[in-house]
């Protein structure tokens, strides 16, 4: 199964001011790089296409590094209001190969997972705001960016393909605003934390609310944005617990 590095891709749900279903019926991708203690070890890209009823999805993810070599190539279908309806999943975990088949129907989630010589099917509980989230899929994250924005950040899941397959939830907490540049152009950042699992993760958003970077502080990974360069911060207090 695919190698979950806990808290990477489980943790990212965000909040922001836009969503994909406003957007307008045309392509949207974005490329980032994937590096771990400043040092790139990797590619991750997606593109969204408006269809009749909502937007076929597509990532493509490449990391190397010793013990992990990493690809994936997913493929979504989304409703208009950016729920899962259908995902197919293919990858290779350090040489071995993995497939996910994934839908839902009124009542669940199926799950059909190959994996290590081993099939596995497994029924989830349906939930409106669920997310695909394999490793370093940054469409994942610009659909979990959609979705905090039509949830306000509440009832967020994430379907994660490790083992026979879960879904967890996601909770969110709100950060002061940050700066950064974007093609060389200054940029509001969106700052937020991600929960799950007692982890955390923190996320970064655009002014489109468009995924810029994601870190994992514990493992040193981050997914940066082709062109963006965050501002050095300075460690915001974090909110009140309520």
């Amino acid at each position: 199964m695919f190698t979950r590095l806990r808290g990477f891709a489980v943790l990212f749900a965000i909040g922001g001011c836009a969503s994909l279903a406003a957007l307008p019926a045309v392509a949207q991708s974005a490329s980032f790089i994937v590096s771990q203690h400043g040092q790139p070890v990797g590619t991750a890209s997606f593109r969204f296409t408006a269809v009749a009823g909502g937007y076929d999805s597509t990532s493509l993810v490449k990391v190397a590094l010793q013990g992990l070599d990493y690809s994936l190539s997913k493929t979504e279908l989304l409703s208009s209001a950016n729920q899962l309806r259908h995902v197919l999943v293919s990858g290779i975990v350090n040489g071995s190969a993995v497939t996910v088949n994934g839908s839902r129907d009124s009542a669940q989630y199926l799950l059909n997972i190959s994996a290590n010589g081993r099939a596995t099917t497994t029924r989830l509980p349906l939930h409106a705001a669920a997310v695909f989230l394999p490793d370093f899929d940054p469409g994942a994250l610009e659909t979990l960016l959609a979705l905090g924005v039509t949830q306000r950040n509440r009832d967020l899941w994430a379907i994660i393909p490790r083992q026979a397959g879960t879904i967890e939830p996601v909770t969110l907490a709100t950060y002061a605003d940050e700066q950064g540049t974007l093609d060389g152009k200054r940029v509001v950042v969106h700052h937020l934390v991600a929960t799950t699992a007692g982890s955390k993760t923190d996320l970064f958003s655009g002014p489109q609310n468009q995924l810029l970077q994601a870190e994992l502080p514990q493992q040193g990974f981050a997914l940066v944005r082709k062109g963006f360069v965050l501002t050095p911060p300075t460690r915001p207090i974090a909110p009140p617990e309520k």
